[in-house]
């Protein structure tokens, strides 16, 4: 194997304008301002109506990127921004035969011996895709629909309109272990987009200083080796795990130049930001795709402790 560059140092991190604290609103009002933000490239994560750490980093990196103040309790300018990018955060869809179909597993086991033996490591249930489809929280998207079967085509639901997927070149992307944020910056400098993050744990840490893209899969299958990776369970051979959402690395992943490290996405979009990883750096499937396709090999990745 050839030798790597050795690691520079990382950039001190950088003071983003502080977000307003956000008063007492309602889960619809609270909704309205995470579609914004996830419209605008700047992900709050699962959206669930909710506020917490993932909306705070989100005005925080808009603020930045723009120069502006948010005031996340101005329901009205934040419609009213809403209606330019896309309308109103809360559309209907109607559940087709394929949504219906699959194919979905009945559960994902925790055993990754057992994991290597599915034919796909697909999603469990009608609510669990459309919950990935529309950015949002499963239990969110059964609270908005009560009392409906997701699994009878021509059924009307209520979901999120995300809006576009946001576009650009990526020409350095800085992780900040601290914030638990990554941000994407153009070849000017400017920051596009910013997304929560789970990176690395006190276990198995994420690497410091600057290595760069390698190689950008989507929909990837996933190789567990015992010898170079975490140990899981009582696993101690070399496995192969079909690709699929609910895989280890969700549908991306983007390998780092530093062995067996990477950004990619999860099975557990509602834990981003909240739990730890084991050296990556985890972002929701949607966020990690996004990202993965305004990125390039040789694209920057520094990481700030």
């Amino acid at each position: 194997m050839a030798a790597l560059p050795p690691e520079e140092a990382a950039p001190e991190r950088q003071t983003l304008p502080s977000a307003a604290r956000i008063t007492k609103k309602s889960s619809a009002e609270i909704t309205a301002l995470q579609v914004f933000l996830d419209r605008e490239g700047f992900s709050p994560g699962v959206i669930d109506g909710k506020t917490g750490s993932n909306v705070t980093k989100a005005i925080e990196a808009w603020q930045q990127a723009t120069g502006e103040t948010l005031d996340p309790n101005n329901t009205d300018d934040i419609l009213e921004r809403l209606r330019f990018t896309g309308g109103l955060p809360i559309t209907t869809y109607t559940i087709t035969a394929a949504d219906a179909a699959g194919p979905y597993v009945a559960s994902i086991p925790e055993d990754y011996a057992h994991k290597a033996v599915l034919p796909r490591l697909s999603f469990t249930s009608t609510t669990e895709m459309l919950g990935e489809k529309f950015h949002m929280d499963e239990t969110y998207l059964r609270e908005l629909n009560p009392g409906i079967d997701f699994t009878i085509p021509g059924t009307i639901i209520k979901v999120i309109n995300p809006g576009e997927v946001k576009k650009g070149k990526v020409a350095r992307i800085v992780a900040d272990k601290y914030r638990k944020q990554v941000f994407a910056y153009d070849e000017a400098g400017t920051l596009i987009s910013a997304y929560p993050a789970t990176i690395g744990s006190s276990d198995t840490p994420s690497p410091s200083g600057t290595v760069q893209v390698d190689r950008i899969a989507l929909n990837p299958g996933y190789t567990y080796n015992p010898k170079i990776n975490f140990k899981q369970g009582q696993n101690d051979k070399v496995l192969t795990l079909q690709p699929g959402p609910n895989g280890p690395v969700g549908t991306v992943w983007i390998a780092l130049s530093k062995p067996t490290y990477g950004i990619h996405g999860t099975p557990e979009p509602s834990k981003i930001g909240k739990t730890q990883s084991h050296g990556c750096v985890r972002l929701t499937n949607w966020d990690a795709t996004e990202l993965a396709k305004m990125v390039s090999v040789g694209t920057t990745v520094e990481f700030i402790d």
